[in-house]
């Protein structure tokens, strides 16, 4: 009688994302609880490896944040899972940070109609790849952060050879080790290496959970140090819903002790924006000033704050 082999397979693929993982090889005949238990077990391991690499991501963050305040933009460019989570990280950063919607884009293969449906053989068009880089207008002020779970997908290989091209900052986020070649060529290499996924090659499992958690520390990280958050508050939020015009009253009532009625009086007068009310109110200064004095600081509250204390003229 003829056996089929269940432990130690070999697939035949050498990157690390898709290998056979011994330890989830009887997922499929335990009871539903065990597969839970074993699946989050799979994806406490996660953030260790994203931790192993936060040189690497603090040096990107740095460089997103210079680029961000001269006037430049940051592009993420994936396909499938990874294209996805880019655009998503991209969409959340106007109503979080108050960002113009240029200011951070994400670029997935097959286009819009791939967010919501699979798109079969986009990540293997390198010709689209590099188009959709051209289509942007991407230059030197900008970064261009290709994310690859595999380290291979030829769209994105294709959209960083152009950014590089561009003359633009490029950094590669993978979770298996990329070809020498390409990691040759973009200046950040990003690998947190999660290891052989619970499902053999579904990277939408902790590959995926890897780089949610390195996007959402890029663009937080760069947002904090461009002045968009005073302490833990985000000062620059947009107040487009009735639950972010509530977070906005609260941040200030909170940080200036002033009651609801007053605090609503003071953003009005602000125009609605969070750190320009906070300014005005730290400063004893009407909007204009204020916005200046914030201007001259980079936008940093804390900084404006510190240099221009309420007994200051100024």
């Amino acid at each position: 009688m003829h056996r089929l082999q269940r432990d130690r397979i070999e697939l035949g693929d050498e990157r690390l994302t898709e290998r056979f993982n011994p330890r989830t090889a009887e997922i499929d005949r335990l009871p539903t609880r065990e597969i839970v238990a074993l699946l989050n077990a799979e994806d406490r391991t996660v953030a260790d490896a994203v931790a192993a690499e936060a040189e690497a991501i603090a040096s990107v963050v740095n460089e997103v944040a210079d680029r961000l305040r001269a006037g430049g933009r940051l592009f993420y460019v994936g396909a499938g899972t990874s294209g996805r989570l880019g655009v998503l990280d991209a969409a959340e950063c106007p109503p979080t940070f108050g960002t113009d919607p240029e200011t951070v884009q994400g670029i997935v293969a097959g286009g819009v109609d791939a967010l919501v449906r699979a798109i079969e053989g986009a990540e293997d068009d390198a010709e689209a790849g590099r188009a959709a880089i051209e289509r942007t207008g991407v230059g030197p002020a900008d970064f261009v952060l290709g994310i690859a779970a595999s380290g291979t997908t030829p769209f994105v290989r294709a959209a960083l050879e152009a950014a590089v091209d561009a003359g633009a900052g490029t950094g590669l986020l993978s979770c298996t080790e990329p070809p020498a070649d390409l990691a040759g060529r973009v200046d950040h290499r990003i690998t947190p290496l999660t290891g052989p996924e619970a499902i053999a090659g579904s990277t939408r499992l902790k590959a995926g959970t890897a780089t949610k958690l390195v996007l959402n520390t890029i663009t937080t990280g760069a947002m904090i140090r461009i002045g968009k958050v005073y302490g833990n508050l985000m000062v620059d939020l947009r107040a487009t819903s009735a639950k972010l015009v509530d977070r906005s009253l609260r941040i200030v009532e909170a940080l200036t002790g002033l009651g609801r009625a007053e605090a609503m009086t003071l953003l009005a007068e602000a125009d609605g924006r969070v750190k320009t009310a906070l300014a005005m109110h730290g400063m004893d200064v009407g909007r204009e000033e204020a916005e200046r004095r914030l201007a001259a600081c980079d936008g940093v509250l804390a900084a404006c704050l510190d240099r221009f204390p309420p007994e200051d003229p100024a």
